[in-house]
């Protein structure tokens, strides 16, 4: 990911910030702490013949792997005593996985093989605290040890320095959009050509070119021909004068003198392509945006034209408000035509994901922590994102700036344990 000045300066701000503070709670995956001591110690985790984690106690000893291979990630564990591989059946093991917020997933086992498979599917992320029972000839054997992944703390006035911000994950509506192009011209439906009455000299011209005029203005006075008396000509409409073929002294010879161009409204001319004007009516919302400065403007399909054009597109013209004058006539745009609805059960801010492992993901906030949620995505509009799975409706996550939680938490280079 590309970060711009402004947020690689904030990342720098949170990791300094996170130091001092002592804001980072993302614990090593490689240590275990050992529960009967008032100040748990770090120990370097060690690895038993499975890959797996290997827990002591005394003779007895768990080695703990989550496995994955051909089935969704569960617990594999295998116990001995005094070095002995025991029979699964002699070990009756409880872990319980306690996650953040408080959620308790509880698993028991069962005897596979010359291992015990966990009756629990361990649903990502796998970060929670790991709490350990496992009785053999009537002895209980306890451990407990942090295996947290994607996540990390932030104190509230860091947060607030960094503006990170966070929304609530609900229902929402994904609106199915139709991208097209085109160009804004002037509404000729709003452009007056003035001429004179009756044919004479012009004795004087008010206007220019580019001038500002207000209906029922004097634009110019002429002396007729036939009755040598003076008369004006005013502005028929308000508008801007594009055009002038008027100056004075002149014979007005019946031409046109005066080109009026009303830009309080001007026309999105749109190319639609043939496959999609079935779904596009009179009436559709459309958003167009400017391809030089990105401003958007909102508008509803006016007319759509009856025939194809030569390249065989078919036109469509949106009418849009133009009363401070933004909008000049020959700039290029490209137009989001809104041509469904769906409502759905749960969305996120598009702005709030990021990629991490293979995921794409939001982070939840729980208290002034910070966590991953692996999100199965479904349909998306430029705002919206529809989640189909992964985050539970009602959770708080990280709307805005969540490259800094992600920066924080690859700083803190931990990775996913099995």
């Amino acid at each position: 990911m590309t970060l711009s000045n402004s947020k690689f300066s904030r990342v720098i701000l949170i990791i300094g910030f996170a130091i001092s503070l002592g804001a980072c709670g993302v614990a090593d995956h490689d240590t275990q702490h050992a529960t009967h001591d008032d100040h748990s110690t770090e120990v370097e985790v060690e690895k038993g013949p499975h890959n797996g984690r290997l827990l002591h106690s005394g003779d007895f000893s768990l080695e703990l792997s989550i496995f994955e291979t051909g089935v969704p990630p569960e617990f594999r564990a295998w116990a001995t005593d005094g070095g002995q591989l025991l029979s699964p059946n002699e070990v009756d093991l409880n872990i319980k996985l306690i996650r953040l917020g408080g959620t308790v997933d509880d698993i028991n086992f069962k005897p596979q093989g010359n291992a015990m498979r966990g009756d629990t599917v361990i649903y990502e992320p796998h970060s929670f605290v790991v709490n350990i029972n496992a009785t053999y000839k009537d002895k209980t054997h306890h451990w407990e040890y942090d295996n947290f992944e994607g996540r990390t703390k932030i104190e509230p006035k860091v947060a607030e320095a960094l503006d990170i911000q966070t929304s609530i994950a609900k229902a929402g509506t994904i609106k199915e959009i139709v991208n097209v192009y085109g160009k804004i011209s002037s509404n000729t439906e709003r452009v007056r050509q003035v001429s004179a009455r009756f044919n004479g000299v012009i004795k004087s011209v008010t206007p220019s070119i580019g001038d500002t005029v207000k209906k029922g203005q004097t634009l110019a006075r002429v002396e007729s021909n036939e009755s040598l008396k003076i008369y004006s000509i005013k502005a028929p409409i308000s508008g801007v004068i594009t055009q002038r073929n008027a100056n004075t002294g002149e014979q007005t010879n019946s031409r046109n003198l005066f080109t009026i161009m009303d830009t309080s409204t001007v026309w999105a001319n749109l190319s639609l392509f043939p496959a999609d004007r079935k779904r596009i009516r009179v009436g559709t919302p459309v958003e167009v945006t400017t391809t030089i400065d990105g401003q958007s403007f909102s508008g509803v399909i006016d007319r759509i034209n009856v025939m194809t054009e030569a390249n065989q597109s078919i036109g469509a013209r949106v009418v849009l408000d133009n009363k401070d004058g933004t909008l000049l006539p020959g700039t290029f745009v490209s137009a989001d035509i809104e041509i469904a609805n769906h409502a759905v059960d749960l969305v996120v801010k598009r702005d709030g994901l990021q990629a991490f492992r293979d995921f794409t993901v939001v982070y939840a906030k729980i208290g002034d922590e910070y966590e991953v949620r692996m999100l199965d995505l479904g349909r998306q509009d430029n705002t919206w994102v529809e989640v189909l799975g992964g985050l539970d409706p009602n959770t708080r996550y990280v709307s805005v700036n969540s490259y800094v939680i992600k920066a924080d938490i690859e700083k803190s280079g931990a990775s996913h344990d099995h």
